[in-house]
């Protein structure tokens, strides 16, 4: 049985090892071979493959559903470029194969075909795996809000350049161009929609503010396309009132965080408490135990 066991994890290890050799080799040779365009664009020329029918079906992931809204509202605000239906007929299966290879582990480990320290690992390996699939809301809703005020902060200062170029002749594909290296996150996708600017700058701006796929990109998409339509005071007054009401959210959110942070600092300012606790007060109260038993006997 200890040979059946070690030659199991041996080959598990050459699998691994295959595997990352083979996603090396294939991330050296693109490095070296794929060559960017200069003029990088979103329209593609090709169709991107579809995951198999039968697979959304297995997983019930075929029709509109709620949670596969939600999946789509989160996957947009994090920005991971996934179809919803593939992002959740792959968490569905991980959470089925997950539990049943901790099943298959253990029924093994009962049988004596491995040994129980391998058994164990195993069952929290998997158990681990499940729970992140099963579990996976509330890292999508950390990492959308961490996303929001990013792209916040960012929108601010590209409309605070914007309201810098009031009044200038220059046209407003120039002042976004002059507005992209005070962004950082959103530099590609603002990228894309100044090389798609002069094709079609009403679909470029659907496909930006999509891509993006939060509330502050939409107003300020929305905020930028009547700029193009028509330059005025009124739609420079509107940038001015955004920025005010992003500033305020960028404030909110600070204290929110503030508030978050304080109540983990005062957790863990009670941890030496109890620490204390157990090794100075309670050797003391044992004695105190003691010395009443004696008196009690």
């Amino acid at each position: 049985m200890t040979d059946i066991s070690l030659g199991i994890y041996a080959a598990a290890g050459w699998v691994v090892q295959f595997v990352l050799a083979a996603c090396g080799f294939g991330a050296l040779l693109r490095l070296l071979l794929y060559r960017r365009p200069r003029w990088r664009v979103a329209i593609k020329g090709w169709r991107l493959r579809e995951p198999p029918l039968w697979w959304l079906r297995s997983m019930r992931c075929d029709a509109e559903s709620t949670a596969l809204q939600e999946r789509r509202m989160l996957l947009a605000g994090c920005g991971i470029r996934v179809a919803p239906a593939l992002y959740l007929a792959v968490r569905r299966s991980a959470i089925a194969l997950s539990a049943a290879a901790a099943a298959a582990g253990y029924a093994l480990g009962r049988a004596g075909w491995i040994s129980p320290a391998l058994t164990w690992n195993a069952l929290f390996l998997f158990v681990l795996l499940g729970a992140g699939a099963l579990f996976d809301r509330p890292y999508l809703e950390a990492i959308q809000r961490y996303r929001t005020d990013r792209i916040r902060r960012e929108i601010v200062a590209v409309v605070s350049q914007l309201l810098y170029y009031t009044g200038s002749r220059l046209h407003l594909h120039g002042k976004l161009m002059r507005c992209l290296p005070h962004t950082r996150l959103i530099r590609g996708e603002m990228q894309l929609l100044l090389n798609e600017w002069y094709h079609d700058a009403d679909a470029a701006l659907g496909r930006f503010k999509t891509r993006l796929g939060t509330q502050e990109a939409f107003g300020f998409t929305e905020t930028v396309r009547s700029l193009r339509l028509y330059e005025s005071s009124e739609v420079y007054g509107m940038l001015r009132e955004v920025v005010s009401e992003y500033k305020a959210n960028i404030e909110l959110a600070k204290a929110g965080r503030k508030e978050t942070t304080s109540y983990v600092l005062f957790v863990l300012a009670g941890i030496p408490i109890l620490y204390t606790f157990q090794i100075f007060l309670y050797p003391w109260v044992q004695e105190a135990q003691r010395l009443f038993d004696a008196l009690n006997p």
